[in-house]
């Protein structure tokens, strides 16, 4: 399915336990994600007007080398329905490559931070100072996490853009980076 913005998006699946296999639909400007408490992985349930960078054409761009197993990567990466950390990353390509391994891993996660194209994430610590990683976004978004259920999503706003702004002018700072995270409880919890 495509969605309005050009991104590809994919109805939600359920598997026979009743358990979220893979949901991306549309929900207003917000991404939502479960924590993943197997494999390293917080879900993605919705996917609203986050778009991803894209990472493959970023790195030839910049004259990286793609060979298989970084190509590899960077698809799982890119494609991901959630937050991976480097552990379920190495895990979901070793069932493509069995070759490959965590050194690699941690070289590609490594590059991919030092052109800017992945954010490193935390959640919170909710799950003990894991790091997770996702394609850094075309806009600057929040993450909020909810303390009691582990469920993360992304919020974009234009007043977040003119918060940066309005920093960038009043303290003559040139922002590079920008990480916020929420912590509270999440609508479902209440």
């Amino acid at each position: 399915m495509l969605h309005p913005m050009g991104m590809d998006v994919e109805p939600t699946v359920w598997d026979h336990t009743g358990k979220l296999v893979d949901s991306l639909y549309l929900h207003g400007q917000t991404r939502v994600s479960r924590q993943g408490h197997v494999g390293g992985e917080a879900k993605m349930e919705a996917d609203g007007h986050v778009s991803r960078r894209p990472l493959e054409q970023e790195l030839v761009s910049r004259g990286v080398r793609m060979t298989h197993q970084r190509r590899l990567l960077v698809q799982i990466i890119q494609g991901a329905a959630g937050h991976l950390d480097a552990i379920a990353l190495w895990q979901r390509a070793q069932g493509q490559d069995p070759t490959i391994n965590k050194v690699t891993v941690y070289r590609t996660l490594t590059m991919l931070k030092k052109y800017g194209l992945v954010d490193e994430l935390d959640l919170m610590h909710l799950e003990s100072g894991k790091h997770y990683y996702e394609a850094k976004t075309t806009r600057e978004h929040i993450h909020l996490a909810c303390t009691k259920c582990g469920r993360i999503q992304e919020f974009e706003s234009s007043l977040f853009e003119k918060l940066k702004g309005q920093i960038e002018r009043e303290r003559q700072f040139s922002i590079s980076t920008v990480r916020v995270e929420a912590g509270g409880i999440c609508d479902r919890c209440k």
